[in-house]
């Protein structure tokens, strides 16, 4: 799935996905956009926006294929979105034995995720800029990429 925008936004996404492929322990996994036709609540114009669509699908039915593989004693879901929570919950009712964490973005606490997970804890801004990639990284065929200065 792609960025919809500006070419410097969509630049930005693709410099980002570059740099995360140099990374081996990660594979990155797509959903989709759809365009949906949105009304602005203020002054109800009406305009196409994208809309993100499979993503809480594709990290439910991650979680539980790796449940079901026994590929985890403790899984760490990093999300603040309640709509995970059928998951969490099947998980541990299914499996007694295993745990899922959640950690939760800064300002993106769900309490149906903290009730229903085995235990949670919030990622602080700190944890979050020191995880950052370089500020650059050069591919195996010897591109370089650089993080844009605004996300420093």
């Amino acid at each position: 799935s792609h960025v919809y925008g500006t070419p410097d936004k969509v630049k930005r996404q693709k410099t980002y996905l570059d740099a995360l492929n140099q990374i081996q322990e990660i594979t990155t996994t797509f959903g989709k956009y759809e365009i949906a036709p949105t009304k602005c609540p203020k002054c109800h114009k009406k305009y196409r926006s994208p809309n993100e669509k499979q993503t809480d699908v594709n990290i439910a039915v991650q979680m539980m294929a790796d449940a079901f593989s026994d590929k985890f004693d403790t899984a760490m879901l990093i999300s603040g979105d309640s709509d995970i929570s059928p998951a969490v919950r099947t998980i541990l009712s299914i499996y007694p034995n295993k745990s899922v964490v959640c950690a939760f973005p800064p300002n993106r606490v769900s309490n149906v995720l903290r009730s229903d997970s085995s235990g949670s804890f919030i990622i602080g801004r700190k944890k979050l800029a020191d995880c950052q990639l370089p500020n650059e990284m050069t591919t195996a065929d010897g591109v370089k990429l650089s993080r844009p200065a605004s996300w420093a």
